[in-house]
């Protein structure tokens, strides 16, 4: 049985409006401590409502939320010294270096300035900004800019670290570094909550994953469990090289014991219970005008998953990433 010590977060019916939107209702989950818990849906999902809840930046109109066993619903900003919270836009000075940035907010803390400028170096270099630390915030890249603001939220040591949107509209290259700094602090003992409309890095990165729909939870688990089922399917994928009718239909008929769907045009893809042969169906097409380019057997990931249980497709997630600037 569970004890306080052993629950970061709890939430139970929390609810929020805005206007005649219901951005949030009835979510409950807990998050355990040192856990890294991944809050996973498209944007306009409830993502940034909840985090802001959680963080004391939003009030609920309904339910509890309980933070390292302190119960912040009629205070939110009691469990503050808890806490370590990365929005997902930088909320640091851009007139200020990054060293004073980071100077700036562990006084807020309450740290004295010795401690101060010895945390400061300590994070500068760690997240390979030594360099740029005393140059203005405002001119750094959006990678370092990332890395500064994650750096501004644990210079005080929190004991459980609200991450929102962390990798979104950077580089490739940042945003791997971003994800190799994050599971650094989860190895070293840092409860986090992500938040993340990138399915690929909630399943490289967290221990259990919340599907959040229209501000519903519509699945918790851990990806393990997430991905099982779907892994014991056989699954392959068939691309055309040209333009030709939808043949999933025709494909059903012919092989009643395959499952065959069209994700986008040009793809076919097929599941089965036994593995696939591959030969017979290749005739089958090229017989009817279809050019085939490939035909290969894939690994079921945690996006078939979500788009399984929400019903949003993975184009849908990756329009996002493209509206977001995103690139990963």
């Amino acid at each position: 049985m569970k004890t306080e010590n052993d629950i970061a977060i709890k939430v139970q019916g929390l609810a929020k409006r805005f206007g005649d939107v219901q951005a949030v209702t009835a979510v409950d989950f807990e998050v355990n401590t040192g856990e890294l818990f991944g809050f996973l849906g498209p944007n306009g999902a409830g993502k940034t409502t909840t985090i802001n809840m959680l963080t004391g930046l939003a009030r609920p109109d309904a339910g509890t939320i309980h933070i390292g066993g302190i119960d912040c619903t009629r205070r939110p900003r009691a469990a503050q010294h808890l806490i370590g919270v990365v929005p997902d836009e930088s909320n640091l000075y851009p007139e200020l270096s990054g060293f004073d940035n980071l100077g700036f907010c562990a006084a807020l803390y309450g740290m004295g300035k010795a401690e101060r400028q010895a945390r400061a170096k300590e994070l500068l270099e760690a997240f390979d900004l030594t360099k740029a630390a005393g140059r203005r915030f405002g001119g750094y890249s959006k990678g370092m800019k990332r890395r500064l603001t994650i750096a501004a939220g644990i210079i005080h040591r929190p004991r459980i670290l609200f991450l929102d949107e962390p990798t979104t509209g950077i580089d490739v290259a940042s945003a791997r570094q971003l994800r190799q700094l994050i599971g650094d602090l989860h190895k070293n003992g840092t409860t986090i909550f992500l938040t993340t409309h990138y399915i690929e890095e909630a399943e490289r990165l967290c221990d259990r994953i919340a599907f959040i729909m229209s501000g519903r939870i519509v699945r918790i688990d851990t990806v393990a469990n997430l991905v099982q089922p779907i892994r014991e399917k056989h699954v392959m994928q068939i691309t055309f090289a040209n333009g030709v009718n939808d043949l999933s239909d025709r494909l059903a008929e012919e092989f009643p014991g395959l499952n065959f769907t069209s994700p986008e045009p040009g793809l076919i893809q097929v599941e089965a219970d036994a593995p696939i042969r591959v030969g017979p169906l290749v005739r089958f097409l090229e017989d009817r005008g279809a050019e085939v380019a490939e035909a290969r057997r894939i690994r079921p990931s945690l996006e078939d998953v979500f788009v399984r249980i929400t019903g949003v497709g993975a184009d849908v997630m990756r329009k996002e990433k493209e509206k977001s600037g995103g690139n990963q």
